[in-house]
């Protein structure tokens, strides 16, 4: 590497500690066990009876504040990791212009990404972790990225149209002011929910 140049591995750091508690908690217990660390999912062992409820919330604002629901959707998850990257929060203000920290490599620069936020299943959270930040990064290319993998993904635009992929459970209108929930995401291959 160039001299000057730093990596910050906190978030694959967390997702990372996320998959070792949740293995070790589950094999030293002999039980279920989801660790969440800021976002950072993962499950392991036997889940409870109709699998781990997790929300997703993609509507954090700019500065930090979010709508009265914001778990947008719920999905139920028996074990791998889910992790959720975006725009919207870590991020900040210079002048007009505002930042966030995702950062494209080759140009030190905030992605420009068409996508707030993308929520991704895969077999452990440093998968998911990594493939929810790389489609901010690919922007639209990410659907056809993460179809190809067989990651079931969920992507918010900022207007907050939803795209799922590859099995991500649709979420239903919600109707009474709870969030929407939806079956599990599963993925195809060596990748699970």
């Amino acid at each position: 590497m160039p001299a000057g140049v730093v990596l910050d591995l906190g978030a694959t750091a967390k997702a990372l500690a996320s998959d070792r508690a949740a293995v070790r908690i589950a094999a030293a217990l002999g039980c279920g066990a989801l660790v969440n660390l800021g976002g950072d999912i993962r499950v392991a062992g036997d889940p409870p009876a109709g699998s781990w409820r997790v929300g997703i919330a993609d509507d954090t604002g700019f500065d930090g504040s979010s709508s009265a629901d914001p778990a947008s959707q719920a999905v139920m998850i028996t074990g791998g990791g889910l992790a959720t990257s975006g725009t919207a929060a870590r991020s900040w203000q210079r002048g007009t212009a505002r930042f966030h920290h995702i950062i494209v490599p080759s140009t030190g620069l905030p992605a420009q990404s068409c996508w707030r936020g993308v929520s991704v299943a895969a077999a452990t959270c440093v998968d998911a972790n990594t493939a929810s930040t790389a489609a901010i990064i690919r922007s639209e290319q990410a659907i056809s990225w993460l179809a190809g993998l067989g990651l079931p993904a969920r992507l918010v635009r900022h207007d907050g149209e939803v795209v799922t992929v590859a099995g991500w459970p649709a979420a239903p209108p919600p109707h009474d002011g709870t969030p929407a929930s939806a079956g599990t995401p599963s993925a195809s291959g060596s990748h699970e929910r």
